[in-house]
């Protein structure tokens, strides 16, 4: 039986729903960059999932190795997520100066992060706080190429990246829907499979067109 059955259920379900949208990206005609760093993002997002979803449903007792190791790999695993995001976000900026840099940060705070994942707190907040400020950039991104083109795809990542921000701030309270059994973890998965969703849109139809795009910031 499982423990927390909605929350490890959702958890499984943002799973295959990684799988498939990577599965979907890999299939595109496209083989741009763009394209790469968004099909390791969902796949690092279903890793994440099915991790956590074990966690929650089959390892209660947080005292035992089983727990510490999973539950490390599920926060790293989300932290490799934070840099497939930020990576996508210096795809659609195409910009070389912008690109090392924000490489090189990016690359800087997610091995911080491993560090304390590994080493001191297994907090999901860690996650979180991980998590943000590649999306953020991310989100910046998709800003920027909507304010030059007008871009639906853009426009639809925009409102997909915000729906991440709404589902974080949700995980981050005591928001529950008890009628449904559903507690501020599960709502915050179900939130994140129609970001994912969005997101996935607006991948998709601008990877097709990277080599087009002109650079966003010299």
């Amino acid at each position: 039986m499982l423990h927390e059955p909605a929350v490890a259920l959702t958890d499984f379900g943002l799973a295959v729903e990684g799988i498939v949208l990577a599965w979907l990206l890999a299939r595109s005609t496209s083989r741009s960059s763009l394209r790469c760093w968004f099909i390791h993002f969902f796949i690092s997002v279903a890793i994440a999932a099915a991790l956590g979803g074990t966690v929650h449903g089959f390892i209660p007792d947080e005292s035992t190795t089983s727990y510490a190791v999973l539950w490390r790999a599920t926060l790293l695993a989300i932290g490799y997520t934070a840099l497939a995001a930020a990576m996508a976000g210096v795809q659609l900026l195409r910009s070389s100066t912008v690109k090392k840099v924000a490489q090189a940060a990016a690359i800087a705070g997610v091995a911080l992060y491993a560090t304390v994942v590994i080493f001191f707190s297994q907090d999901f907040r860690n996650a979180i706080f991980a998590y943000v400020p590649c999306t953020v950039f991310l989100l910046v991104a998709f800003v920027l190429v909507w304010s030059r083109s007008r871009s639906r795809a853009a426009l639809t990542g925009i409102a997909g990246m915000l729906l991440t921000f709404v589902a974080a701030g949700v995980q981050q309270s005591s928001l529950a829907l008890p009628a449904l059994h559903l507690d501020h973890n599960a709502i915050y998965h179900i939130i994140q499979a129609v970001a994912f969703v969005l997101i996935f849109v607006a991948a998709r139809a601008m990877a097709q067109h990277e080599s087009r795009m002109p650079a966003l910031v010299h």
